[in-house]
């Protein structure tokens, strides 16, 4: 993978404003160079010191470029003032992350899941989740409080790559009568679980499966389960692998009672 070198500017402190969602296609020589190497610029900003930002995506990530007043270079990565405060965080805030975040989220509600908890529930959580993950079974065990209080519902997108039949019980489970029972009795029973994987995944069912392992790789999780969440002020959160009590409660919106 290559990575772009990241310069890191400090400057006197002078407040970035003025940010604009990027419509044009046509940026500065030095700004297609940074496109050609696979960032896509999505808004521009004011910066000081004469320069110009460009907020771009790159990776899955935001990345912050100041064109130089003379419209010759760029430099790349983060601008800090006198005081050490990033200048960057709030204009990628605003036109990487938050867009970012929503198209991300809208990806998963039409994506292949199973619900698991009601459907009035106030808070969605969604996770990446193997048939044969242990760990995801922990993340169900975890998760019984708020789910059979009807305050969480969780959203498990299937996918099948930890074995060779995960796929063959992801596809069971999209396809059992009553998906949600099907899980629940998978995740309940733990290493006892009799759940057969199917011998010959639908096509349609095979799509699903790789269009979830597509965006599990996109939104930049390695391993299941992977968490999603909304926080408490609507920012798309990420928690990898089986949280602690206290990153839980973050994920479930509150204690358990």
């Amino acid at each position: 993978m290559t990575r772009l070198k990241h310069l890191t500017c400090v400057l006197a402190g002078i407040g970035l404003s003025t940010i604009t969602a990027a419509h044009a296609t046509e940026w500065p020589a030095p700004i297609k160079v940074v496109e050609a190497r696979g960032a896509r610029v999505v808004g521009t900003f004011e910066a000081p010191g004469g320069l110009k930002g460009y907020a771009a995506r790159y990776n899955g990530q935001g990345l912050a470029l100041y064109l130089t007043p003379d419209g010759e270079h760029v430099l790349v990565g983060s601008l800090l003032d006198a005081k050490g405060s990033d200048l960057s965080q709030e204009p990628l805030e605003q036109l990487v992350y938050q867009p970012m975040g929503k198209e991300m989220w809208e990806r998963m509600e039409k994506s292949a899941w199973i619900a698991d908890g009601s459907p009035k529930a106030t808070r969605i959580v969604y996770l990446f989740s193997d048939p044969n993950c242990p760990y995801c079974n922990l993340f169900w065990q975890q998760a019984r409080p708020w789910v059979e209080s009807g305050k969480v519902q969780l959203r498990h997108i299937m996918v099948g790559m930890l074995r060779p039949d995960s796929a063959g019980k992801a596809a069971a489970l999209l396809g059992a009568k009553d998906p949600q029972a099907a899980l629940n009795a998978h995740e309940a029973a733990g290493k006892a679980s009799t759940l057969k994987p199917q011998d010959k995944v639908p096509g349609e069912v095979r799509k699903h499966l790789a269009e979830n392992l597509d965006l599990m790789g996109e939104m930049g999780a390695q391993a299941t389960p992977t968490v999603f969440y909304l926080d408490d002020k609507g920012r798309l959160q990420q928690q990898q692998g089986v949280p602690q009590p206290e990153a839980l409660a973050r994920i479930m919106g509150s204690q358990p009672e």
